[in-house]
């Protein structure tokens, strides 16, 4: 398979800042039913933080909003949660009846979501950024792994079964057009699984702001997005998850308006050994083995869990120099080894 184009100017750098930039702007949100708050405390005299936890997403997702009303506290995240269910009727590939799945099923789509172009053009954008370490496109490996592993077969794929499948894997023939998206090649399927939850876990964000909670914390199951704070003087605290699920984490770093995302070889994965997980390296096929997790800091959701599967991708000493080239952004990197690596701003 051929290696995309360097690309590394920085007008490309500064381009792909002002995108990020303009796709976390949040769109017009529609009318919802207010939802119910599991826990109620009390983070400051003249406020009430709400907190309610759902399954979604293959994952838990934890919105905590801080309201002067109850009552609007618990509407702000019943709308926030609403919203992010109609955006997962979009992006689920998995489902027969989404934009995406149909995408992936015809090879082309018009009149596509603007949600969905969006995440497209910024997943397209990244991949020329990073060189080709995020590829939306890597789909049919993917699945490939998934089935096998399903079936009880090898993951290790022979020479000419990976490079039929490598085929199918190259971004730069995908085109996205005035709501119209097409796969260049028969056979090619994109999985956004990379990227749509931090785009979701924003607009979730978007629509607590719009309704008054300013101050609130949004956990897409390790894709966090933070606006505010949680009383007067107290930052979100947000821990980063340990690799080994032993509970002593790496760190734990305080946020306010921003967002981390972790991406890890621990999340999914397809055999005991964990040589084979959700994370593939586009130029072979093979999942990435020289770090176990990587956490990005950026401005929002999605831009760190896009950039987070990246650096998994480009491992530790490439993935620094390409954090440590994006203003704003910051990344933690811990190895197969152990060894905790940051780049030169880590909080």
């Amino acid at each position: 398979m051929k290696e995309s184009k360097t690309i590394s100017s920085t007008s490309t750098r500064r381009q792909f800042l002002r995108t990020c930039g303009l796709m976390g702007l949040g769109l017009a949100v529609g009318s919802v039913v207010p939802s119910v708050a599991h826990a109620v405390s009390r983070p400051g005299r003249d406020s009430m933080a709400v907190t309610r936890t759902l399954p979604l997403m293959g994952t838990f997702v934890a919105i905590t909003a801080v309201h002067e009303s109850r009552d609007l506290g618990e509407e702000a995240v019943g709308r926030a949660f609403d919203e992010m269910e109609r955006l997962i009727r979009v992006f689920d590939r998995h489902r027969g009846d989404t934009a995406v799945s149909v995408l992936n099923r015809d090879g082309r789509l018009s009149g596509a979501p603007a949600e969905l172009s969006a995440v497209v053009a910024l997943s397209l954008s990244l991949h020329s950024l990073s060189e080709g370490a995020f590829d939306p496109t890597v789909a049919p490996v993917v699945d490939a792994f998934r089935r096998r592993a399903a079936e009880g077969l090898s993951l290790d794929l022979s020479p000419a079964a990976m490079t039929d499948l490598l085929i199918l894997v190259d971004a730069r023939q995908v085109s996205s057009h005035d709501g119209r998206i097409t796969l260049g090649r028969q056979g090619m399927a994109v999985t956004l699984d990379g990227i749509a939850k931090g785009y979701i876990a924003d607009r979730a964000s978007a629509v607590l702001s719009a309704c008054g909670a300013k101050n609130h914390l949004v956990n897409a199951g390790g894709d966090i997005r933070a606006c505010g704070s949680k009383g007067p003087g107290r930052p979100w605290t947000v821990a980063i998850e340990d690799p080994a699920k032993m509970g002593r984490h790496p760190d734990v770093i305080s946020l306010q308006n921003g967002a981390v995302a972790t991406s890890g070889s621990y999340e999914v994965f397809f055999d005991h050994s964990r040589v084979h997980h959700h994370i593939v390296t586009p130029a072979t096929g093979r999942s990435p083995r020289t770090a176990v997790s990587a956490s990005i800091l950026a401005p929002t959701a999605m831009e760190a869990d896009a950039l987070a599967t990246a650096v998994m991708v480009m491992g530790p000493g490439q993935g620094l120099a390409f954090v440590d080239s994006l203003p704003g952004r910051e990344c933690l990197i811990i190895t197969a080894t152990g060894a905790q690596l940051s780049s030169r701003g880590w909080a």
